[in-house]
C-alpha cells in the first residue's frame, strides 16, 4: 500500500469514527454519551492511556492497536464536545500542535544548528518557556496530576536542561551515597518522620541517577513490579503442581520455589 493510499484510508477511518461519535451524540443517540462532558471523560482517558501503555510495554501488538483506538476515540469525543460548545475545533487543535512542533524544532524547520542531544533539549526548554512567558517559571508546565515517580523524573529533566544538576556522574554517585547514608541513619535512630523524608530524598536522587544513565524510573519500576507478579504467579502454579499449600509453607520453602521459578526464566 502506498503512502497516499494509507493517508486516504486513515482519513476515511477518522471520518468514520467521527460519524460514530456524531450518531452517539445525535437526537437518537446514547443517553449516557450525550450526558458526558470533557470533565467527566478525564478519568476514562487516564484509564485507557494506562491500558495502552501496558500493551505497548508488554509487546501486545493487537492489544496496542485496540487500546490506541480507544484513546483516540475518547480524544475525538472530547474534541467534538468542545467543538459543539463553540470553544475550538479539532482542526484548530491540530494546527496549534503542528505550529508548536515547528517552533520547537528549529533544527528541522529553520536554520538552527544543534551540536548534540543536550543542546537540543536545552533549546526545546528555552523555546517552551519563551512561549509560556518567563514569569511562569521552569516547572510551571508540569501537570499537577503526574504520578510522583514520573514527576520526579520530569523535574530532574527540566532542571538538567536549565543547567541545574550535578556536573558529573561521579558527583551524582557521591550524592546518592550520602542520601543513602542519611536514610540509614534515620532508620537506625528510629525516627519515623526523618525516615520518610530521607527515603523520599533517596528516591528522588536515585531517579536522577537513572535519568543520567538513560533510564526512566517509572518504566523501570513498572517492569520490576510486573516481573515480580509474573514470577509469583508462576510460583503459585508450581506449588499447586507439587501439591503444596503455598500460604502454609515456611520462608525457606517459599524461597526454594521462587529460585526454581527464576531458574526456569
Amino acid at each position: 500500500m502506498s503512502d497516499i493510499d494509507r493517508d486516504t484510508t486513515t482519513a476515511a477511518a477518522l471520518a468514520g469514527l467521527q460519524d460514530v461519535i456524531n450518531a452517539l451524540l445525535g437526537p437518537e443517540g446514547c443517553p449516557w454519551d450525550k450526558g458526558q462532558t470533557p470533565e467527566t471523560l478525564c478519568d476514562y482517558i487516564i484509564e485507557e492511556s494506562f491500558e495502552l501503555v501496558d500493551c505497548i510495554r508488554s509487546g501486545d501488538i493487537p492489544g496496542t492497536a485496540e487500546e490506541l483506538g480507544d484513546v483516540l476515540f475518547l480524544l475525538l469525543f472530547v474534541a467534538t464536545l468542545y467543538s459543539q460548545r463553540g470553544d475550538f475545533t479539532l482542526a484548530e487543535a491540530f494546527d496549534t500542535a503542528a505550529a508548536k512542533m515547528i517552533r520547537r524544532h528549529p533544527h528541522v524547520f529553520a536554520d538552527c544548528k544543534i551540536k548534540d542531544r543536550e543542546e537540543l533539549l536545552r533549546n526545546w526548554e528555552r523555546i517552551k518557556r519563551t512561549e509560556k512567558g518567563e514569569k511562569t517559571g521552569l516547572f510551571a508546565s508540569l501537570p499537577k496530576g503526574l504520578p510522583p515517580l514520573l514527576k520526579a523524573y520530569r523535574v530532574h529533566s527540566k532542571a538538567a536542561r536549565a543547567g541545574f544538576t550535578w556536573e558529573s556522574d561521579a558527583a551524582m554517585q557521591a550524592h546518592l551515597l550520602a542520601e543513602k547514608a542519611e536514610f540509614e541513619a534515620a532508620v537506625a535512630a528510629g525516627d519515623d518522620t526523618a525516615m520518610a523524608e530521607e527515603f523520599g530524598d533517596y528516591l528522588f536522587s536515585l531517579t536522577e541517577y537513572g535519568r543520567r544513565l538513560g533510564l526512566k524510573a517509572n518504566a523501570c519500576l513498572d517492569g520490576a513490579v510486573n516481573k515480580f507478579l509474573f514470577r509469583y504467579k508462576a510460583m503459585e502454579k508450581l506449588a499447586a503442581a507439587r501439591g503444596l499449600d503455598l500460604d502454609a509453607l515456611d520462608m525457606d520453602a517459599k524461597n526454594a520455589l521462587w529460585e526454581a521459578v527464576k531458574a526456569g526464566g
